[in-house]
């Protein structure tokens, strides 16, 4: 389903994110996780890109598998790092074939394990990404006359690698311009500084959807590497301050977490987001409780899952 075709409905849409398993055990972990949060009608999932080519080919797998045996719609994530063009008209032909209707562009995180060369790399910036995948929809090659939907990455705190907030904007504007569907938006924690980017995206002529990444905390060591993965992600002082009274008991921690991430979803909702999309981390218990909480309208019929 092209993403035009899933942002149309009456509610916001609710969507999840997975990441390729690397191990028989997350494999196992993954697909109940895919079993429990199916019966939710997401009304997409995204599954994540390895830096360097560690995990790709099980991205390529996964989102297959979801594709063909689930009634989950997967958007892949597609990166620029270490890539060709020849490359990425290989795997956009893969997921045509495979009638994969979205595509989520990104720049893409440098490998830490290898050395890296990013003069090598054919697309520099997400935005030639962006542009390449419009050619290949022009080319007629996708099986939905449209092509793929195309998403782009939005940062309601800013761009770690561009401080100047005005030019920040120029060059997101530009990257939408060059032909993005919709927006997902790095995780954030304030939700001020969503609908403040939201605000400045409208000022700017950008018009597409935006989608609210949530990620709700479940462990003090899951602040720390959350922090670390989104660049240095804002922590409200009442968010610290709930963690720390209870840091020495995760069960607790785990609680505040979750209900400070169910209080940003209906404040999002509140406010007329377009959709919220949540970070699973490959686990279903915490996105259940927000989504239960939420009372979100299950109005797709469910048939049963061929995982």
């Amino acid at each position: 389903m092209h993403i035009t075709d899933i942002m149309r409905g009456e509610y916001p849409t609710f969507s999840f994110e997975f990441f390729p398993p690397k191990t028989p055990e997350a494999a196992e972990t993954l697909y109940q996780t895919i079993r429990d949060l199916e019966s939710y009608m997401p009304d997409f999932v995204s599954v994540t890109y390895g830096a360097g080519g560690s995990t790709r080919e099980l991205t390529h797998d996964l989102v297959e598998r979801i594709q063909h045996t689930t009634k989950l719609n997967p958007i892949p994530h597609l990166t620029c790092v270490c890539h060709n063009e020849e490359e990425i008209q290989a795997i956009l032909r893969r997921y045509a074939k495979s009638a994969i209707g979205n595509i989520l562009a990104l720049g893409g995180d440098r490998p830490a394990e290898m050395s890296y060369d990013k003069s090598r790399d054919s697309f520099q910036h997400a935005i030639d990404l962006v542009k390449f995948v419009r050619r290949f929809n022009e080319s007629g090659a996708h099986p939905d006359r449209r092509g793929f939907g195309i998403g782009v990455a939005g940062f309601p705190e800013g761009h770690p690698a561009t401080p100047n907030r005005l030019v920040e904007m120029d060059h997101f504007k530009a990257k939408v311009d060059a032909g993005a569907d919709y927006i997902v938006t790095q995780l954030f924690f304030d939700n001020h500084d969503f609908l403040d980017f939201r605000e400045r995206c409208a000022l700017a002529g950008v018009h597409i959807p935006i989608i609210a990444g949530i990620m709700p905390i479940t462990s003090i060591g899951g602040l720390k590497r959350m922090a670390e993965l989104a660049g240095g992600a804002r922590f409200p002082a009442k968010l610290l301050r709930a963690l720390q009274s209870c840091q020495d008991n995760p069960e607790m921690v785990r609680r505040v977490g979750i209900q400070y991430a169910l209080e940003q979803c209906h404040d999002l909702t509140a406010n007329d987001v377009a959709g919220v999309h949540f970070y699973t981390l490959n686990r279903s218990d915490a996105t259940r409780t927000i989504f239960d909480g939420l009372s979100i309208p299950r109005h797709r019929n469910l048939q049963p899952s061929r995982v």
